[in-house]
């Protein structure tokens, strides 16, 4: 996560997301995986501000924070989510993402401990999940969640959501490939990938947690129909 994205539309579904997820009963433990800003252009479709009658009757009290942060000068910054307490009782880590192993190790159990107490862990990486191409330590790491990650805070306890750009293949590949290899590594999982028309959100729910599960399902389809689907492992498509 780069705080020049805050605010997107990608970030007004994030939000919405998380927010169904919260008011479904998890208590969310949020890890940035803050990387500095950059000269990219990404992070500016910030049009939907402009277009309420579409937009805003998904969630009208994320839609206002997110309108109300971007009007600030300083608005563009991860810390307006926390200050606008969209998501009571929620814990936030935003150490930036060390590139080094050892101290990208270090990071991980800082991350541990600042959220412990939350039973649903969000990663928010740049790009997403490890690519073969940029192994840990290698220049760009910090812009990946790598799996080992993945495997110790499934272990710490918590059901699990991840943020995943689609790559460059066919979504009918890639859902079905990212789903079964999450499912492979949090063993007893219910697994659902949540679909965006720019991103993938990767969800991995503890069997204690699928009474909570139903319940985002069902605000998921009732607030943010068009906007999200939900597929299961596999990829079979439940709902738009």
């Amino acid at each position: 996560m780069k705080n020049q994205y805050f605010g997107d539309v990608d970030d007004y579904l994030k939000y919405g997301i998380l927010r169904c997820l919260a008011g479904a009963g998890w208590r969310p433990g949020v890890c940035w995986m803050l990387t500095p800003d950059d000269t990219r252009t990404d992070g500016r479709r910030t049009a939907y501000l402009a277009d309420p009658r579409r937009w805003r009757a998904h969630d009208p009290a994320l839609f206002d924070a997110l309108a109300a942060a971007l009007g600030r000068p300083d608005g563009r910054d991860v810390r307006r989510m926390e200050e606008a307490g969209l998501l009571p009782g929620a814990r936030f880590f935003r150490d930036p993402v060390p590139e080094a192993t050892g101290p990208r190790h270090g990071w991980l159990a800082a991350a541990h401990a600042a959220l412990h107490g939350a039973d649903l862990i969000f990663f928010d990486p740049d790009n997403g999940l490890e690519v073969r191409s940029v192994s840990p330590g290698r220049r760009g790491s910090s812009r990946y969640l790598y799996w080992h990650e993945v495997e110790a805070t499934w272990r710490a306890g918590a059901s699990l959501l991840l943020f995943q750009h689609f790559p460059r293949e066919p979504r009918g590949r890639v859902i079905p490939r990212l789903t079964g290899a999450l499912a492979a590594r949090t063993p007893g999982a219910t697994v659902t990938a949540l679909v965006t028309p720019s991103v993938l959100f990767l969800l991995a729910s503890r069997a204690a947690h699928r009474s909570r599960l139903e319940r985002a399902r069902s605000a998921m389809g009732e607030r943010w129909a068009g906007r999200v689907s939900i597929a299961e492992e596999g990829g079979t498509h439940v709902h738009a």
